[in-house]
């Protein structure tokens, strides 16, 4: 079988490594990779090429990064089939329809849950108890085609968008494997998307990631988790944007809360430090209070600092009674 594989960032490119190794031990053939143009780098340095290209350039595959896709760009490869995951672009009808088993996608949830650009960060902001990997054959609608392959996993209280995304991956290939393995052999049993208990999962936005302080402590620590390693949430301490880069589960509040009450008597202005110590940054919020163990102040070389990096160091800056807005 000839494959087309179109994908841009690492959770793709982890797919593409794993289809590589498969191909290699098949008679499958990856013919070439699409990805995005590569992103003009920072201060006139030079264009920073996707992890997916990377891996391709790496296995001297024939890498296509047209602005716009069209069915012209990928003609020629007579492919069988094209694989998608993450790629960043929506395809045209005559895309979907040009190879002879079509498209098919890796999408990070369990359709028709989290339709969208950002489905593993938006499932632990919402606070979801599980997600999963589906494969679906393409259709000219947005994540609604047929589901080819399922399987769920747990979201954790401790669970970020990188873990959760790495996970996601590694089932993502098992997934991706068995659906072509079952392509070779006519044997695919497509199970039709219902538009019942749709969710889109909206790109994130950069100013999403300014903390509201006046949330529960389970909505903020959920979306410090969801927003890790990218964008990252913030909150601004005087003159000081301080990142946020890990939260102990709200739960674990409840040993370093005064008086061991866990936060719920927690009277404090809402982002107001109640504590510091060597387990974290502890923080009222509109209800309970979190406890921050890992975050960054663009100081020096802004390194990122543990409660006890922060008595030891910074207790200058952040101590009891200081309030992030």
């Amino acid at each position: 079988m000839k494959i087309l594989f179109a994908g841009t960032p690492e959770f793709a490119a982890t797919h593409l490594k794993g289809l590589l190794a498969f191909t290699q031990a098949t008679d499958n053939e990856i013919v070439a990779v699409i990805t995005q143009p590569d992103k003009p780098g920072k201060r006139g340095k030079q264009p920073i090429p996707s992890e997916v290209k990377k891996i391709a350039q790496a296995a001297g595959i024939r890498c296509e990064q047209p602005p716009k896709l069209r069915f012209t760009d990928i003609e020629g490869y007579q492919a069988d089939l094209l694989i998608v995951v993450a790629y960043g672009q929506i395809l045209r009808a005559d895309l979907l329809n040009g190879p002879r088993f079509g498209c098919i996608n890796v999408h990070g949830s369990l359709l028709p849950r989290w339709r969208g650009a950002a489905p593993i960060q938006r499932a632990i902001e919402a606070g979801d108890s599980q997600t999963g990997i589906n494969v679906i054959q393409m259709d000219k609608g947005l994540d609604t085609g047929d589901i080819l392959y399922s399987k769920a996993i747990a979201i954790e209280a401790t669970t970020t968008a990188k873990s959760l995304s790495d996970d996601l991956a590694r089932l993502g290939i098992e997934g991706l494997l068995a659906v072509i393995s079952q392509i070779e052999q006519n044997m695919l049993q497509p199970i039709k998307q219902t538009d019942l208990d749709a969710v889109y999962a909206h790109k994130i936005e950069k100013e999403e990631a300014k903390i509201d302080w006046s949330k529960t402590n389970h909505e903020i620590s959920a979306k410090i988790r969801a927003f890790y390693p990218d964008p990252i949430c913030f909150s601004q301490l005087g003159q000081h944007r301080v990142k946020f880069h890990s939260v102990n589960p709200p739960e674990q509040a409840l040993d370093q809360a005064p008086n061991n009450d866990g936060g719920t008597n927690i009277t404090s202005t809402p982002g107001t430090v109640i504590e510091v110590t060597k387990k974290g940054v502890l923080i009222a919020c509109g209800s309970g209070c979190i406890s921050i163990n890992k975050l960054q102040i663009p100081i020096g070389k802004g390194s990122i600092l543990s409660g006890a990096d922060i008595l030891n160091a910074r207790s200058d800056i952040i101590y009891p009674g200081v309030v992030f807005s």
